[in-house]
C-alpha cells in the first residue's frame, strides 16, 4: 500500500499584495514588494509551517495604471537564489515567460538555482500575455505572438530546456585527481536542436542537481494552456471558485495527461487562494469589507483593464451594462476575460459591478480557522485539488494561515509536521526524472 496522500502547500510571496489599493491598509508594510528582510521573514515563515514550496508571479509589462506590486518588485530567480541561502527545505517556485526570453539562458538559470538550492527549483512556465511585452523586447505591439503561437513557442521551449538539462548523466564528473580525468566524455551529451523557433546546439553548461531536473509549474487555463500542461506540467496553478468548477477542472486536465500517456498521479493541481481568518466568522467578514473599502472605482477599473490590454474602461457609463469590447482581451488573459464576458452576459451586470467583482473578489476561503479547514479538506477529499497556494489578502495572511489553519490540518492528518524531503519533487511526491541517455544506454545493455 502507498503512503497516504497529503495537502500540499505553497505560499505566494507577492509585496504588497494582488490588491490594487491594499498598500493603504494600516498594516501594510509599503516597501514590502522589495523589502527583501520581509521575504526573508515570509520564507522562513512558510518553511516552519512545513510548506512544500514558496512561489515568486512576474511580469515583464507595466504602465502608470499598473497594480502597486508590479510596479517596483524582485525578479524572481535573483530573490529565489537569495532565499536558497537562509532556507533548507522549502521549494522555490519562479516565474519566467517562454515568449521574451532564451531557452539556453533559461535553462542554465534554473539549473543553477536548482543547483545553488540542493533541488528546490521550480519553474513557473508563462507565455507573457500582454501585448506591451513586445515593446521592452525590440518589437512592435502586432508583433506579439498569438494565443495559439505563445503555445507552439513554448511546446518548442520546453522540448530544448529539458533536453539542455539532460546534457550531463549523473555521473559524468569523475574529478580524479590522480588520474587526472575531470569528466567522461561519454556522458556529456550535445543537444543539437534545430526547430521551427530555436536553434540550440549544446550541451548546458552546468550539471543535474539531486533533484535531476527543476519542476516545471504551469498556469494556463484556456484550451492551448490546457493541453500545453496536461503535455509538460509536474504541478499546476490553477484558480476556481466553487468545488464543483475545481472539480471539472481537475479531471479535464488529468484525463488530458492520462491520454498523453503520463500518469496523471504525477502532476500536482494546486488552486491559487487567498484565504481571510478571523476568530469568529463575522470578524473575518469585517476584514474583507476593510481591504475591499479601500478601492476606489477607478482604481477597480484600472486594475480591470489590465486583463484586456489596458483598455481604458473609463470611457463607458458605470452603470450601464458591461460593454460590448467584442474580440479584446482574446489574445492576452484568454480564460480570465472569457469568464467576465460571461458573468456580465448571463447576470446582466454593469461595468461597475464587474470592475468591482474582479478587483475585490470575496474569498471562498473565508471565516474561523476550522472553517477554512473544513473547506481546504472539502475541496481534497472532493478531488478537486492536491493543494493549495496561499496568498495573503490581507496583511498577515501568510502568518495567521501557518499559526491557525496548518495544526488544524495536521492534526486531522491531512499536512505533514515535518518535511519528509529536502527537494521540491520529494515534498510533491514527484519522481526524479532520469536521464534520457542513461536511460538508453540501460535499456541497450539489457
Amino acid at each position: 500500500m502507498g503512503a497516504k496522500k497529503n495537502i500540499k502547500l505553497g505560499a505566494i510571496l507577492h509585496g504588497v499584495g494582488g490588491n490594487i489599493s491594499g498598500w493603504r491598509h494600516p498594516d501594510a508594510i509599503t516597501d514590502a514588494s522589495v523589502n527583501f528582510e520581509l521575504y526573508k521573514k515570509w520564507t522562513q515563515k512558510a518553511e516552519e509551517g512545513k510548506f512544500d514550496f514558496v512561489f515568486i508571479a512576474d511580469g515583464l509589462y507595466i504602465t502608470e495604471k499598473s497594480i502597486p506590486h508590479f510596479l517596483n518588485r524582485f525578479e524572481p530567480v535573483t530573490i529565489l537564489s537569495a532565499l536558497a541561502g537562509i532556507s533548507s527545505k522549502i521549494g522555490l517556485v519562479g516565474t519566467l515567460s517562454t515568449s521574451y526570453s532564451e531557452p539556453f539562458t533559461v535553462a542554465r538559470q534554473f539549473a543553477s538555482l536548482d543547483m545553488i538550492s540542493h533541488g528546490r527549483a521550480g519553474w513557473n512556465v508563462v507565455t507573457s500575455p500582454l501585448e506591451g511585452s513586445a515593446l521592452n523586447y525590440g518589437k512592435t505591439k502586432q508583433q506579439h505572438p498569438s494565443h495559439p503561437e505563445r503555445y507552439k513557442i513554448a511546446d518548442e521551449y520546453l522540448e530544448v530546456a529539458t533536453g539542455l538539462w539532460d546534457s550531463w548523466e549523473d555521473d559524468a564528473f569523475v574529478r580524479d585527481k590522480e588520474s587526472g580525468v575531470f569528466f567522461d566524455p561519454s556522458k556529456m551529451h550535445t543537444l543539437n536542436h534545430k526547430g521551427e523557433y530555436f536553434s540550440v546546439k549544446g550541451p548546458l553548461n552546468i550539471a543535474r542537481s539531486k533533484q535531476g531536473q527543476p519542476v516545471i509549474f504551469q498556469a494556463g487555463a484556456s484550451e492551448s494552456g490546457k493541453n500545453f500542461a496536461a503535455k509538460w506540467a509536474n504541478a499546476i496553478f490553477t484558480g476556481q471558485e466553487t468545488t464543483e468548477e475545481a472539480k471539472q477542472y481537475y479531471d479535464d486536465v488529468k484525463g488530458r495527461a492520462k491520454a498523453l500517456g503520463r500518469n496523471p498521479d504525477e502532476i500536482v493541481i494546486m488552486p491559487g487562494i487567498g484565504p481571510i481568518i478571523g476568530r469568529t466568522q463575522e470578524e473575518a467578514e469585517r476584514k474583507y469589507e476593510e481591504i475591499a473599502g479601500l478601492v476606489s472605482i477607478d482604481k477597480a477599473l484600472d486594475f480591470l483593464g489590465r486583463f484586456y490590454e489596458h483598455h481604458d474602461f473609463s470611457q463607458y457609463p458605470l452603470d450601464a451594462p458591461f460593454p460590448d469590447i467584442g474580440d479584446l482581451g482574446s489574445n492576452s488573459f484568454q480564460s480570465a476575460t472569457d469568464k467576465m464576458k460571461a458573468w456580465a452576459k448571463q447576470e446582466g451586470l454593469t461595468l461597475r459591478q464587474v470592475a468591482l467583482r474582479v478587483a475585490t473578489p470575496k474569498p471562498t476561503f473565508i471565516g474561523t480557522p476550522e472553517a477554512v479547514a473544513d473547506k481546504l479538506q472539502a475541496w481534497f477529499e472532493a478531488g478537486a485539488a492536491d493543494g493549495f497556494i496561499v496568498s495573503s489578502a490581507v496583511p498577515r495572511g501568510l502568518e495567521e494561515f501557518v499559526d491557525l489553519v496548518v495544526p488544524i490540518l495536521q492534526q486531522r492528518g491531512l499536512f505533514r509536521k515535518e518535511y519528509e524531503s529536502d527537494t521540491l519533487r520529494g515534498h510533491l511526491g514527484l519522481p526524479v526524472p532520469e536521464n534520457r541517455y542513461a536511460q538508453k544506454r540501460k535499456a541497450v545493455t539489457q
